[in-house]
């Protein structure tokens, strides 16, 4: 069995030299100045947020960029938001291309839908986080309501299970997607009547903060947490799309 290292710094520093990394999965974790140099390999795959990234000394940077721009136009929309059409105009594109990418997954068999691929979450965990991530910055953080969060939201991995339990997440429930989706959509809307709202003003307001919760975590406005919304939401299409792709070429 493959060894596990959870939330530790034991690897901070480290110089691997002449060893056996076949099948070796980074996930999760802080990267910064990592430096792979004179491997080799038949199948290397990164995915995340990185500032820089050159390969055999050529900078990719710009060109990834530029072809996950060109893939999917709303995650610009959603990055360049800065004005009260521009959180419009990105919202519409996200409700746009999640109402095709549900159409297609509607017709896959139920089942296809709770399948990981490559351990990333399935199209219905997706569904379940991006419920969560509507109900922690929209919900708690700009409309700042009593009790924001459903049941059926899924956290982002590194949130410890006591603090998901005191915000009232199930994380061991199994909702179809037919389920999840009535409280996503009903979220999803509830997006679009802010956005369609909001004014100048209302962009630079300073979102409350509750002590229990951890979204907000410091200051932010309104401005700030729409554009967390809309950042995920355009994301988690793109690997939402990417496993569907995968799924259907298996099926």
């Amino acid at each position: 069995m493959a060894a596990e290292h959870e939330q530790s710094d034991r690897f901070r520093g480290a110089r691997i030299h002449l060893s056996d990394l076949t099948g070796l999965e980074i996930r999760d974790c802080e990267v910064g100045g990592l430096r792979i140099v004179d491997c080799y390999g038949s199948d290397v795959q990164l995915g995340g947020d990185f500032g820089r990234v050159v390969v055999n000394d050529v900078e990719v940077t710009a060109y990834v960029e530029a072809e996950l721009d060109r893939r999917h136009p709303a995650r610009v929309l959603a990055r360049e938001a800065t004005t009260v059409a521009g959180y419009r105009a990105a919202w519409e594109a996200v409700e746009t291309t999640w109402r095709t990418t549900l159409d297609r997954a509607r017709r896959l068999p139920e089942p296809r839908l709770h399948e990981q691929v490559d351990g990333e979450w399935s199209f219905v965990e997706t569904q379940r986080h991006l419920l969560f991530a509507g109900d922690a910055w929209l919900g708690n953080a700009v409309l700042e309501e009593e009790g924001p969060y459903h049941p059926w939201g899924l956290p982002a991995g590194g949130m410890p299970a006591d603090a998901s339990a005191a915000l009232g997440l199930d994380l061991a429930a199994a909702p179809t997607l037919e389920e999840v989706l009535g409280p996503r959509l009903a979220r999803m809307a509830v997006m679009r009547r802010v956005v369609t709202g909001l004014t100048e003003a209302e962009l630079d307001r300073v979102c409350g903060r509750k002590p229990a919760d951890p979204y907000p975590d410091q200051e932010y406005v309104v401005r700030r947490c729409l554009r967390v919304v809309l950042k995920e939401e355009a994301e988690h299409h793109r690997y939402a799309v990417r496993d569907l792709d995968e799924l259907a070429a298996e099926g």
